[in-house]
């Protein structure tokens, strides 16, 4: 594995990545980053609650009584997977075009990911917003959506009349699209997109997808998403990336076998490539904290990940994990590299609570190289 990591490493210091392409969309949300009080010892001094069984205690014994706590809001992030993805890969260097639910005007916590990329277009009148507990095993996010149903066919063949999408999809390597589970229309949207837009493209793009925790949809609804993701494949090879929880939900539907969250990699891999089969697209990548799968008509792929005990920010991983498998993808790695860079990537950003840089992402991969070689 080491041998691979400084290969990797070599990799992305020796590649045009400021000649990759990619376009993502549609989901901005506002993110408020909240601790939540356990005890408070001084103005400035409190210990947090420090993972998500206590807080489920602390709500269950409240039961039948009123029950105040305190929450710190640490910071106002720019939020929702297109963003965050976007983030990622502009700080790598690579030429980004976000289509997003951003606000009319563009709200302000999006002054900075604006500044990084190549094209930020808003397509919605306001952001979706979202309060995101954090602790040290987890996230838990609470989200305002209602102004989300706006996003809609129409209003989307609305935006797409200036050309500015097809426009940026005709030179991108990679078309990434995420958060189908807030939008209620996204299937239909989906439809559309791929009829008069992906249907028109002269080239094969990669096509990744990020459905974001699908619990909350019914599973009629489930269902007819996952009936026309085949429907990409005609205009360019599909990667579907999921989490452990939504690679659950999806096989229950299917009747396919769920891996618990104590599963091995061979087992979650063995889900991947049913989910891969059942589903008809190219490939289906499953991460989770300790290690990434990968199953494509070539074979399956697993990675284990560089775990990090005590993470400065977690709200956003999945999506610079995506970042890396989106610039593996637009580089025209292999499945296995895009798992090492997806894991590298998101590795980094937990640390540090930032997207990594070309040459920070670089130190990163060979530190980790040499972390396994004395493991």
């Amino acid at each position: 594995m080491s041998t691979n990591l400084v290969g990797l490493a070599g990799h992305i210091e020796g590649a045009a990545i400021s000649d990759c392409r990619v376009v993502t969309g549609f989901d901005g949300f506002v993110d408020e980053m909240i601790s939540l009080v356990g005890e408070r010892r001084s103005l400035n001094d409190f210990t947090p609650v420090p993972d998500i069984a206590t807080f489920g205690k602390l709500i269950s014994a409240a039961a039948g009584h009123s029950s105040l706590r305190e929450i710190v809001v640490n910071d106002v992030h720019p939020g929702g997977c297109a963003v965050n993805l976007a983030d990622g890969l502009a700080s790598l260097g690579v030429g980004v075009d976000c289509f997003a639910t951003l606000g009319e005007p563009v709200h302000a916590a999006f002054r900075d990911i604006a500044a990084k990329c190549q094209g930020i277009h808003s397509w919605g009148r306001e952001p979706g917003r979202t309060l995101a507990f954090e602790f040290a095993d987890g996230k838990l996010m609470f989200s305002s959506v209602k102004q989300l149903a706006d996003f809609t066919p129409n209003a989307v063949r609305a935006y797409l009349a200036d050309g500015a999408y097809l426009t940026a999809c005709a030179s991108a390597q990679v078309i990434a699209l995420t958060d189908w589970t807030l939008y209620p229309h996204m299937t239909g949207v989906w439809r559309l997109l791929q009829q008069e837009v992906f249907s028109k493209l002269s080239h094969r793009p990669h096509f990744l997808i990020d459905l974001v925790d699908p619990s909350s949809r019914s599973a009629g609804d489930i269902r007819e998403m996952a009936a026309i993701v085949t429907d990409f494949e005609p205009a360019g090879p599909l990667t579907l990336g999921l989490n452990g929880n939504e690679a659950n939900i999806l096989c229950k539907l299917h009747g396919l076998a769920a891996v618990p969250a104590e599963g091995t990699a061979e087992e979650t891999l063995a889900q991947a490539e049913a989910l891969r089969a059942q589903l008809k697209i190219t490939r289906v990548l499953i991460h989770r904290i300790a290690f990434a799968v990968s199953s494509d008509e070539e074979g399956g792929n697993i990675r284990l990940g560089s775990v990090c005990q005590n993470p400065k920010k977690s709200t956003g991983a999945g999506d610079r994990f995506n970042a890396g498998v989106a610039l593996g993808l637009a580089l025209g790695m292999n499945a296995a590299d895009c798992l090492g860079l997806g894991c590298a990537v998101s590795g980094f950003f937990v640390r540090n609570a930032h997207s990594a840089t070309r040459a920070e992402l670089s130190r990163f991969l060979r530190a980790w190289a040499l972390e396994t070689q004395q493991a």
